[in-house]
């Protein structure tokens, strides 16, 4: 059975989100990047910006002297994760096999062996590109392809807006006048090394044979060899609709450098996660924190513990050690986020008491007990001291 793969492509998502979120930016060529040093890059820009020279990556003072009207804001990182995932819900209904970025725009989706239940590939696309934009009103450009090269390649094309089918069979002929530029996985030294050869498209490196590239490209030369010929055997990474991961995050109003609040939400948040982590019987090792100050800067550290955990107090100490890794910079911060994705199954037999070299570690039947009536009353029917009267939910 051919494989079939749909590439949804929400072209330049963090200007659109932003745009969804604030009318003001709709008629005004925008930049996103973080203004808080002289070393600051841009993260995204509109389309007007784009025409008037402002790259992804460039610096901020060059890209203010390239577009003097652009409007400038720092990003909103769990913002456009938020509209991450309220895009790709709109796909599990078709496909269980997902892969997605956390706030890039990007959505891949294996609908092979579906058609006699949603009909043929190009129609889901659509489908699931109304949707869209009936919930986030965002449009995304979509296509279909056999494999995640060439579906990829093919949303390139188009951008900012349309579709493109490439049939099976017709990979290599669609590959063959591409730019290398658009091929997704050539790393720039290697496009430069071949405009030293005066090559620039993929059809130019045909008459190249795996020994000749392999001189000049080494272990990449059957990648190489591979992708100019539209050859993909990757498979989706696919993310099971977030249940192979628990996270739990929490935005400052106002922002704040005060070290009791941020204790107090990040406290709250473990809480979450630990109260979803023994709701399904499992228990982790290592927590990721992500900070986002409110110049746009974000800071993505981690911690993990020696055996596997699941109570808050030991939830608590590792997502404590992260933060204050992640916690570098006087400058206030705006979000946190803890995400927990290497997760086991939870001992059958649980102590009363953990013991650890530092004493006695809180209680779990208590933190069971909080979880119980939380189910039953809400989440705000009994709180600790280290979240009363702070800033977490």
């Amino acid at each position: 059975m051919e494989k079939q793969v749909i590439h949804l492509n929400i072209a330049d998502f963090a200007v659109g989100v932003e745009r969804v979120a604030d009318r003001r930016f709709r008629t005004r060529p925008l930049i996103i990047a973080p203004d808080g040093g002289p070393r600051s890059t841009v993260f995204d820009m509109s389309d007007e910006a784009f025409r008037e020279g402002v790259r992804k990556g460039m610096s901020l003072s060059r890209a203010k002297r390239l577009a003097r009207t652009a409007v400038i804001i720092p990003p909103k990182f769990d913002l456009y994760e938020r509209a991450m995932k309220a895009f790709v819900k709109h796909a599990y209904p078709f496909s269980r096999l997902v892969e997605h970025g956390n706030g890039d725009g990007h959505l891949f989706m294996d609908v092979t062996g579906t058609r006699r239940l949603f009909g043929f590939p190009q129609d889901v696309a659509e489908r699931v590109r109304r949707s869209i934009i009936g919930d986030i009103r965002l449009n995304p450009i979509w296509s279909v392809a056999s494999n995640k090269l060439v579906a990829k390649v093919a949303t390139r094309l188009v951008k900012p807006l349309g579709e493109y089918i490439v049939n099976g069979g017709d990979e290599e002929k669609f590959i063959e006048p591409i730019r290398l530029n658009l091929l997704p996985g050539l790393f720039g030294e290697e496009i430069e090394r071949f405009r030293e050869l005066n090559i620039v498209t993929a059809g130019a490196v045909r008459p190249f044979s795996p020994v000749q590239l392999d001189v000049l490209f080494g272990k990449r030369a059957r990648t190489i060899f591979e992708k100019v010929r539209g050859i993909d055997y990757s498979q989706l990474l696919c993310q099971n609709d977030g249940k192979g991961k628990i996270e739990s995050g929490h935005t400052f109003k106002p922002d704040t450098n005060d070290a009791s609040l941020l204790d107090s939400a990040l406290y709250g948040c473990v809480e979450r996660v630990g109260m979803e982590l023994r709701g399904r019987r499992l228990a982790l090792r290592e927590v990721n924190i992500l900070v986002d100050y409110c110049d746009g800067n974000r800071v993505h550290k981690k911690s993990s513990a020696s055996a596997p955990v699941s109570s808050n107090s030991d939830i608590f100490d590792i997502a404590l050690k992260a933060l204050n890794s992640a916690w570098t910079r006087r400058v206030r911060i705006r979000h946190i986020r803890i995400a927990c994705e290497k997760l086991s199954p939870m001992e059958l037999q649980l102590d009363f008491f953990t013991v650890s070299g530092n004493g006695i570690s809180a209680p779990r039947p208590l933190d069971k007990a909080f979880d119980s009536i939380r189910v039953r009353f809400g989440k705000g029917a009994v709180m600790t001291g280290r979240t009363f009267g702070g800033d977490a939910p």
